[in-house]
């Protein structure tokens, strides 16, 4: 994400005092635990009587409770909503009758947990609106979950108060693409102090919009560096979905989602204490460099959902980022699943250009804080096709290499260019890199990244290579169809 931009000032003040002369909108602000930073706005701004029908700040827990019903957690989605549902009930029970024909109605809500004194813990929020877009009409909706980089409270507040007012400026004037209304949100703030990690629209005033391709925009426009679909394919919010859980990810580019990429799972699940009884297997998608577009991206993320599994959707390529951005939400395990043409990714210095260390400092990142890479083996015959590309013989393989073409070989098998074997042996003498074995035979002798391809052009048995729930998709679906 971008690097932090100057306090909220002229811009927000300016769309403060537009809504403020809005005569059409009204609305309720509830907000709890920074202070009121998002309707101080519309006071500074004068005229603010045209809009702040009521300003309410509850901090009390069990004043809060009272008012709103207790939740499982405070700073929640859950509270969110009981602070919207009560707020929105409240003013139009009130004033429809009075002025109901030529009022839209709404109720903005924020439920905030700031960086505390001692520096320790991450910012985050709820924020959230409801809203009519005409007067009369039945209620639309927005819900956003933020991260607040800043290092201190006070800039926390800052930032979020012009996010909220960005929010509400928006929903009311800024709806005729998801690009605009997304980007609108961190206007005067920028990406680097808030990331806008979740967010999900609903109602009539969005009937255009796709809660999964706006995730995606998300990644895409840089406003979050990874965002999260659960396993029915909707966007799920990671710091609560990971709680404290042990990870296993697979990534993959899921063009489709094949037998390797299910196998990938099962055998590293096989693999841990447990039989991976308690930890959450999950794939993993980097479109950072991706030229396909949203429509065949939410393809895949169907297709996914279709296995029942996870899938976190990256714009970072290195390997070595994926560990600290789950370190972010949980302090279980960390696992992660690659093939043997990852090991190029892994290695290529071209990657690391950007890091005084190069490979090395990438693999102390990736490798820090027990975290594991469980590769998955590599039939013979394809081994001799990935040491032709020359990157990889470049970064990997040397080119005297020979392999039988019905051999497996595994992670503790292959030969390594002198440049890399050292570090290559150290992390697996060590137990960063853990060789999987047992691996079906059946999707080892897949070729996913030809699928798409063979099944656009109508080449038979390429069923035999997915699984029959993701076959049964893909045919329903009519993907990459002539």
């Amino acid at each position: 994400m971008s690097e932090p931009t100057s306090s909220a000032g002229a811009a927000t003040s300016r769309k403060a005092l537009a809504i403020n002369l809005d005569r059409s909108a009204y609305g309720a602000f509830a907000e709890i635990g920074a202070g009121q930073e998002v309707v101080r706005h519309f006071f500074k701004a004068g005229g603010a009587s045209g809009t702040v029908a009521k300003s309410i700040s509850a901090y009390d827990m069990r004043i809060s409770d009272a008012i709103y019903g207790h939740p499982q957690r405070y700073v929640s989605r859950q509270r969110l909503e009981q602070m919207l549902d009560h707020e929105y009930g409240l003013l139009v029970d009130r004033l429809k009758a009075e002025r109901g024909s030529v009022t839209r109605f709404f109720a903005f809500a924020d439920t905030v947990a700031t960086t505390p004194h001692d520096g320790k813990g991450q910012g985050h929020s709820w924020i959230g609106i409801r809203f009519q877009d005409q007067p009369g009409a039945e209620p639309s909706e927005v819900i956003l979950h933020l991260r607040l980089w800043d290092k201190d409270a006070g800039r926390q507040q800052d930032a979020l108060g012009a996010v909220g007012v960005n929010l509400i400026h928006a929903a009311l004037n800024t709806r005729d693409s998801v690009d605009s209304f997304l980007t609108a949100l961190v206007d005067e703030v920028g990406s680097g102090r808030v990331e806008i990690e979740f967010a999900h629209f609903s109602g009539p005033a969005f009937g255009a919009f796709d809660n999964r391709a706006a995730a995606l925009r998300l990644v895409r426009l840089g406003l979050t560096d990874a965002v999260l679909f659960g396993p029915e394919g909707d966007p799920q919010v990671p710091s609560e979905y990971f709680y404290k859980r042990s990870v296993l990810v697979a990534r993959g580019t899921f063009r489709p989602v094949s037998l390797v990429n299910e196998d990938m799972l099962a055998c590293a699940l096989r693999a841990l204490p447990d039989g991976g009884k308690d930890v959450l297997a999950l794939f993993e998608m980097c479109i950072g460099s991706d030229p396909h577009p949203e429509a065949e991206l939410i393809d895949r993320i169907r297709l996914v959902g279709a296995m029942q599994h996870p899938l976190l959707v990256t714009r970072h390529r290195g390997w070595y980022r994926l560990p600290a951005y789950f370190r972010l939400h949980t302090t279980g395990g960390i696992t992660l699943v690659a093939g043997m043409n990852n090991l190029v990714d892994l290695f290529n210095p071209e990657h690391y250009t950007h890091l005084e260390g190069g490979v090395l400092e990438s693999c102390g990142r990736l490798f820090k804080d027990g975290v594991r890479v469980m590769v998955y083996p590599m039939l013979g015959d394809q081994l001799r096709r990935l040491i032709l590309d020359p990157v990889a013989c470049k970064v990997c393989f040397p080119e005297s290499y020979r392999i039988a073409e019905d051999s497996v070989v595994t992670a503790s098998d292959i030969q390594m260019r002198p440049s890399v074997a050292g570090l290559f042996q150290h992390l697996l003498n060590n137990g960063f890199l853990v060789p999987i074995t047992g691996a079906d035979p059946v999707a080892m002798a897949c070729q996913p990244r030809t699928l798409a391809e063979r099944i656009r052009k109508g080449v038979p048995d390429w069923e035999k290579e997915v699984p029959p729930s993701v076959a049964v998709a893909i045919r329903s679906l009519k993907l990459w169809a002539r």
